[in-house]
């Protein structure tokens, strides 16, 4: 009497695995979705009523810094969601902490370039006094701001950090750090490359609004077009279009620009009824 034939593995138990990486992938990138939403509406609650324009202060600096770090995952999670995702992937570490580490150290980085930006504005403030305000250089420094990020986006610079940031596979594996710690310093790292990517288009928030929803919006929706959209010139040099047109029209036609508060304007509004 022979003996029974081993079990073949059924199509379905092989398959498993890969199924479970995949579902895997898709829950944490559903994950940082829905963190960029929770983001984007505890934003908006947070900055409503307080949008006064280009150069709108930063407030103190606890509050910014919250601010600053909700703004950024509400702003770039969607963005770095496919690279966060193949880094689970590629790691083998098979813990849902090291991508959280990683998506942890991206935000350190840009947590530090919003320090940055802080310190400047404030110091700008002391030493200048009232220099940025609109009816003083605030309106020629703002259109200067966005015409110098256009320009920007044709440098080699911008190209290089920009590459980094579209190729998720290439900056992984020419910058892999194994354990907890690369996770985070990968993280860092990765955040690095898109902070000289999209720094001009930061200043560009402050010139226009930097507690506006929709310059908010606006800017986040550039930074994905640019990682995002196939035609890689398209969006850069589509970018610096945008960018040149509203720094021309800061400085020639204001009022024309939708969704732009103009400071000064709900003064006037409310002392025209006085006056008649």
């Amino acid at each position: 009497m022979s003996a029974p034939a081993p079990a073949r593995p059924t199509p379905d138990r092989g398959l498993a695995p890969a199924f479970a990486a995949v579902r895997a992938r898709l829950g944490l990138v559903a994950v940082l979705f829905a963190l960029a939403g929770v983001g984007w509406w505890w934003t908006a609650r947070q900055m409503r009523g307080m949008d006064e324009g280009p150069w709108t202060g930063p407030g103190a600096l606890g509050w910014f810094v919250g601010v600053w770090v909700v703004m950024m995952a509400a702003m770039m999670f969607p963005s770095v969601a496919p690279t966060v995702a193949l880094y689970s992937r590629m790691t083998r570490q098979r813990s849902p902490l090291s991508p959280l580490l990683f998506t942890g150290g991206y935000l350190v980085t840009w947590t530090g370039a919003g320090l940055v930006a802080f310190a400047l504005v404030t110091t700008v403030d002391r030493v200048t006094g009232d220099v940025l305000a609109w009816d003083r250089a605030g309106r020629w420094v703002a259109g200067a701001t966005l015409v110098v990020a256009a320009v920007y986006e044709l440098t080699p610079l911008k190209d290089v950090c920009l590459g980094k940031c579209r190729s998720p596979l290439g900056f992984l594996l020419g910058s892999w750090r194994d354990g907890r710690w690369g996770a985070l310093r990968m993280g860092a790292r990765h955040g690095a490359w898109c902070v000289g990517c999209c720094w001009a288009l930061m200043a560009s928030l402050f010139a226009l609004g930097v507690m506006s929803v929709v310059w908010m919006a606006f800017v986040a929706g550039l930074i994905a077009i640019e990682k995002t959209l196939p035609w890689r010139r398209v969006a850069t040099y589509g970018t610096a279009v945008v960018l040149l047109t509203l720094g021309v029209s800061l400085w020639l036609a204001p009022h024309g620009i939708p969704a732009l508060t103009v400071p000064g304007d709900g003064l006037v509004e409310e002392m025209e009824p006085m006056g008649s």
